[in-house]
């Protein structure tokens, strides 16, 4: 657990040794077996995939990614060819949205187990069964890192999160938690999924409103809340910047007289949260036909 966050050389290492990956993915799916998602070996073998996982896309090498990642068809001679990473205009962004990854393998080994669907499910599993907050904060912290991304891999994963293993009801509940660390990982995973356009009705229609109902009532009273109140501000920003409906569901759950007191919050230490509340109120503004509805 201590080597796998040595860094860059470290972790490629570590992500190439024959076994490792497979070996604690098969431990933790015994431990879920067993109905023992608690114990502390399995906190470690998340922690590691956790760290394992860190800059998957930008680490893996070249020859291995474009192996893995079908090739666009449709990009005319004229367009620059986006790489399987790096580029980050909105226009391949869009682009890569729309480009699935090749089949599953049924039986994955080494790097691929990192962002295969059983993989996916594990986290979730944890992320609902788990009381232990390290084992919480590394399973959730896994798959932001495995969305973090503008390539086809961060969407493919986002879109298996919430639609094909139904994953929004477990993350939501991690928003409720009294551990702050916890619930801020689970709002920067959240912030990567809403950048999805194709999930943005799902996630608005199951977490907005919990969104809303964390946002602190008035000052800020720590950096790492600071942060969290940031990442949901630009959270609700993705969900609302194209759906009228979206941003009638944040003023319905009570979000504007919220978002304007952050949005005030002149301090120095708490000068993110308050960008970005600004940021979101000059978003929902450009609704013209909620005009009138914010003025009443």
């Amino acid at each position: 657990r201590n080597m796998s966050s040595a860094g860059p050389e470290g972790r490629k290492k570590m992500r190439e040794c024959d076994g490792l990956i497979d070996s604690l993915v098969y431990y933790i799916q015994g431990a879920i077996a067993d109905h023992e998602p608690n114990d502390k070996a399995t906190e470690n073998c998340v922690c590691i995939l956790h760290n394992l996982s860190y800059q998957l896309e930008i680490e893996l090498p070249e020859s291995y990614a474009q192996s893995i990642y079908m090739q666009r068809r449709n990009i005319s001679n004229n367009d620059k060819t986006p790489g399987c990473f790096g580029t980050r205009s909105r226009k391949v962004k869009e682009k890569q949205q729309d480009t699935p990854l090749p089949e599953e393998k049924s039986n994955p080994r080494g790097v691929e187990s990192l962002w295969h669907s059983t993989l996916i499910r594990i986290y979730l599993s944890l992320i609902a069964k788990s009381t232990r907050n390290y084992t919480q904060e590394a399973s959730l912290g896994a798959l932001q890192n495995l969305t973090a991304g503008t390539g086809p891999m961060p969407f493919a994963v986002a879109r298996t999160v919430v639609q094909k293993a139904n994953g929004l009801p477990s993350i939501r509940t991690m928003l409720h938690v009294s551990h702050p660390t916890v619930k801020k990982t689970a709002v920067s995973l959240l912030r990567n999924l809403s950048r999805n356009t194709s999930l943005q009705s799902d996630i608005a229609r199951e977490v907005l409103p919990d969104l809303v109902s964390v946002l602190p009532e008035s000052v800020l009273r720590s950096e790492i809340v600071c942060e969290t109140t940031a990442s949901i501000c630009y959270t609700l920003y993705n969900l609302t910047q194209s759906s009228s409906h979206n941003a009638r569901l944040l003023l319905s759950s009570g979000g504007l007289p919220k978002i304007i007191t952050i949005s005030m919050n002149d301090s120095n230490m708490f000068s993110k949260a308050s960008r970005a509340a600004s940021v979101l109120l000059y978003c929902l503004w450009s609704h013209t036909d909620l005009h009138s509805t914010y003025k009443k």
